[in-house]
């Protein structure tokens, strides 16, 4: 019997469409000789939606369309099985629509990525594709994420943490005090985007203070940290989970600004489809980040690439990743030093044009996937979750019956 895997894209974030894409490039390349599949999309208002155009990436042009065409379904766990069953329900129709044995989150960004969705699919008692809770918000948050991989000896650079308040506070206190602990060049990021979502860098004071207002309107809190000089991006994939993970292919990204945008990224303009590394077409049509000029492998010494690949295996575990990662680097040219950027816990297009070239291909990396997930869930099957006791019994609360506010055992 094949396994029925539910696709779950999209959601209430800014990286909704590049979700989109990601979901259906891949659901083009899983092996329908061992699994159903069952797209499901969720819309901006986190909304499931599935049917018969949920797949089709042409459809995403008219999404309210789509929507009209398509059924929304309500998540039910019954009897163990994650059911599918249709809202609002109709007289004289059946309520199910079908069952998943196993969730596949291809999502990015905040309220999706973060650790929501994992969160979601974990108190249904669904397997899922990828990191778990912790991992996906740890993941998700530059600045802990950097705390945790300073603390385990992983290279970041140092950074400052500002909240909105800070910022609406007094600005130019917030300013004087980026140029007396950084100084100039600065990076401001958002602290939970990714996408390159209104991340600037700021080179004298106002830039910095156009910078900080485009952060902002993304966070409540921001990152600063210096600019590395000479800089070169190098990324690294990592698959696997805590007892065993390998690194990929590394890749150069090749940005045409101060640093890589969001339009580079995934929208381009046209002269990056001759680019070496240029993601390949699906069989569903979508190109992904194929619009990204790239260099794989990247224009590295042997002895760099061995630093990143290394590294990127230690901070997933470190992390406590599963699944697939994506880990971005920066190297300073000039003196050769390597910090950790950052971790994409889902990355776009799952990464699959890293794996490509030292011989995984993209249905064998999500066939790996699934596995994983699958092995996390019998872990879980044999861990305690709950403890029998008598502690309820005879517990006589204050205020009658029903209990009173703020009454403590």
């Amino acid at each position: 019997m094949k396994t029925k895997v539910g696709v779950f894209f999209g959601g209430k974030t800014t990286e909704h469409e590049i979700s989109v894409i990601s979901a259906i490039q891949a659901i083009g390349y899983l092996d329908r000789e061992k699994y159903d599949v069952i797209p499901v999309y969720i819309t901006k208002s986190n909304e499931f939606y599935v049917g018969e155009k949920i797949g089709d990436i042409s459809a995403y042009t008219d999404i309210p369309s789509l929507l009209k065409e398509s059924q929304r379904v309500i998540m039910v766990n019954d009897e163990g099985k994650a059911k599918l069953i249709k809202y609002p329900q109709k007289m004289f129709s059946k309520p199910l629509y079908d069952y998943i044995d196993i969730a596949f989150p291809i999502v990015h960004g905040t309220n999706v990525e973060d650790g929501t969705l994992q969160g979601f699919l974990q108190m249904m008692g669904i397997p899922y594709v990828g990191c778990d809770v912790l991992s996906s918000a740890v993941g998700m948050d530059k600045y802990v994420m950097k705390t945790v991989l300073k603390d385990n000896g992983i290279p970041v650079l140092d950074c400052k943490c500002y909240t909105s308040n800070q910022y609406d506070d007094d600005v130019d206190a917030l300013v004087n005090e980026i140029e007396k602990e950084i100084g100039y060049p600065v990076i401001v990021k958002p602290v939970n985007l990714g996408s390159s979502i209104g991340i600037s860098k700021a080179d004298d004071r106002d830039e910095l203070y156009d910078s900080l207002e485009t952060a902002f309107a993304y966070a409540t809190k921001v990152l600063i940290e210096r600019a590395v000089q000479n800089l070169k991006e190098i990324n690294c994939s990592v698959l696997g989970d805590y007892s065993g993970a390998e690194a990929s292919e590394c890749e150069e990204p090749v940005s045409s600004d101060k640093i890589l945008t969001f339009t580079e990224k995934y929208i381009g303009d046209g002269s990056a489809k001759g680019s070496k590394g240029a993601v390949k077409s699906s069989p569903s049509g979508s190109k992904g980040m194929a619009t990204l000029k790239r260099k794989i492998p990247a224009e590295i010494t042997d002895e760099q690439r061995d630093t990143v690949r290394k590294m990127a295996v230690d901070a997933f575990k470190v992390l406590g990743c599963s699944g697939v990662s994506r880990i971005d680097f920066m190297m300073d040219t000039a003196t050769g030093e390597i910090w950790l950027n950052e971790i994409n816990t889902i990355p776009g297009s799952l990464s699959f044009y890293l794996w490509e070239p030292i011989g995984v291909k993209y249905t064998e990396l999500l066939d790996k996937m699934i596995s994983l997930a699958l092995k996390r869930e019998r872990e879980q099957e044999n861990i305690t979750f709950s403890f029998d006791s008598n502690v309820l019994q005879g517990v006589k609360l204050g205020g009658g019956a029903k209990g009173a506010k703020g009454s403590k055992m």
